[in-house]
């Protein structure tokens, strides 16, 4: 007859204890990656990428800049290479082209003051010529006053950060099938652990 955990023996009892903790341990999911959490930060609450989605982006760079998802992935991938000033100067020189004909002019001083000027918070690459151009056309800022700096800086993304972008683990993992080896809830690795663990088990009587 049963007597309960009371009558077992505290080495016994112990050896219990140990084999909760780390099953306990094995079943905690590692932190994902600094990239990974800021591309599901930026996604839709219950919202996965979709693979399809994934797939256009290696065709496209354009395709990757114009989905929301593709946004979010790739600035995460530049904010891991402390270069993601040129998406977000991108994303600003969109928001401005949408800007009333009345905000345009501190809508364009407050993005030149950002992104373009000479030592500029958040600086992107462009040349001299480039950099007096939009200069200029801040003196009558209309819906193209950014769209030669805008098009350098696309054109840098797309023939360097891109490239490297479709080669790193971020989209690479991305790029995988589903996993089809879940048992019972558990991950196949995490069975095996538990299986290989199991000569932790107390032999009591």
């Amino acid at each position: 007859m049963c007597k309960g955990l009371a009558a077992l023996p505290a080495t016994c009892l112990k050896s219990a204890k140990d084999i909760k903790h780390r099953i306990g341990f094995l079943l905690q999911k590692p932190d994902p990656p600094p990239e990974q959490r800021a591309v599901k930060e930026k996604t839709p609450a219950g919202k996965r990428i979709d693979p399809v989605d994934v797939e256009k982006w290696k065709s496209s760079f354009s395709n990757v800049i114009n989905d929301k998802a593709g946004q979010a992935t790739f600035t995460a991938f530049l904010r891991s290479e402390f270069s993601q000033e040129n998406i977000e100067f991108w994303l600003a020189c969109e928001e401005y082209k949408k800007t009333s004909a009345d905000k345009r002019p501190a809508k364009a001083k407050q993005i030149f003051d950002q992104y373009v000027d000479m030592d500029s918070p958040s600086e992107v690459n462009l040349d001299s010529a480039t950099r007096e151009e939009t200069r200029r056309n801040l003196s009558a800022p209309d819906v193209t006053c950014f769209d030669e700096a805008q098009s350098k800086i696309v054109t840098l993304m797309e023939k360097d950060s891109y490239r490297r972008f479709l080669k790193s683990k971020l989209f690479l993992e991305l790029c995988q099938s589903p996993v089809s080896g879940t048992c019972c809830g558990l991950d196949k690795s995490v069975k095996r652990n538990l299986t290989h663990s199991s000569h932790f088990l107390p032999l009591c009587a």
